[in-house]
């Protein structure tokens, strides 16, 4: 083989050595699914997040911009929310070499609420079998959910499996400590409702013991009749903060909290930081109760 020859072979050899060492593209839907991928997949991936900051699953639609940079994505990593039900097809279609992976895959549901039972009075009611998407606000479902990632890693990378199950077996002990320490500072809560305006927190309520009210119910602004209802509650119970996200307008959620001398307080359920984002919710509850 002449020199040509050679330098063409270490061309070839070092490119096919590029390709394989450069990090997955993998795409989410939003920020809590990034730090997800990143604890499962380390430097091994790259992540592309759909619904960016300050923005809602609910009603988040992509740019061209970012259709083009998910098309360059080997995996797309659903967990359920919205957004994904109206674009996912689009997204596949417009991206052939993608593989969707479905996070939510044996996680249990529990309903969204769809009328405010806590009231004990018969009105925004209206049944319906939509299942509450906020599944990532439960540890112990985030628990399943990188399990799947687990699982979808390794299948297209299975060079670097025991990397994925080393960080996925930290993954989960934090989970479980995160688990364990605010149930710890949960014990002496009190008061063990709080009022919210988005209703994204009924996981984590149910794995906590607590019990969301929320204000908006199927995205619709509460009548002033229920309002009313709220504020009789709120003041009965002396539930003194009313709880939004940034999202979400929260124009009902400050006339309640002026009606009972109360505060609205700011939390998120989509800050990137999860473990100390719900460590800090913890926190919030309970200084509100205070």
């Amino acid at each position: 083989m002449n020199i040509h020859g050679v330098i063409t072979l270490l061309m070839l050899l070092t490119a096919d050595r590029a390709v394989a060492s450069s990090p997955l593209t993998s795409v989410v839907s939003i920020l809590p699914q990034s730090y997800f991928v990143e604890r499962i997949g380390g430097d091994k991936v790259e992540v592309v997040v759909m619904v960016g900051p300050g923005r809602s699953p609910e009603t988040y639609e992509p740019t061209p911009k970012k259709m083009t940079k998910v098309s360059e994505g080997r995996l797309y990593f659903t967990i359920g929310v919205p957004f994904e039900k109206f674009w996912m097809d689009r997204i596949v279609a417009s991206s052939p070499n993608i593989k969707v992976v479905p996070t939510h895959n044996g996680v249990s549901l529990r309903h969204i609420e769809t009328r405010h039972e806590h009231l004990n009075v018969n009105i925004d009611s209206g049944l319906t079998d939509r299942m509450d998407p906020h599944i990532w606000l439960s540890p112990s479902r985030v628990k399943v959910i990188a399990s799947n990632i687990y699982e979808a890693l390794s299948e297209i990378d299975p060079d670097h499996q025991g990397f994925y199950r080393k960080n996925l077996n930290l993954f989960h002990q934090d989970l479980d400590r995160l688990t364990q320490e605010i149930q710890e500072k949960l014990i002496p809560l009190k008061k063990r409702r709080f009022i919210v305006f988005h209703p994204a927190w009924g996981y984590f309520a149910e794995e906590f013991n607590l019990e969301q009210i929320p204000i908006e119910i199927e995205g619709k602004s509460p009548a002033a009749k229920t309002l009313s209802h709220i504020i009789d509650l709120a003041k009965k119970e002396n539930l003194k903060t009313i709880f939004v996200q940034k999202q979400f307008s929260g124009m009902s959620a400050q006339t309640i909290a002026d009606a009972i001398g109360g505060e609205v307080v700011t939390i998120d359920p989509l800050s990137p930081d999860y473990l100390n984002n719900l460590i800090e919710i913890a926190n919030k509850l309970i200084k509100s109760s205070r």
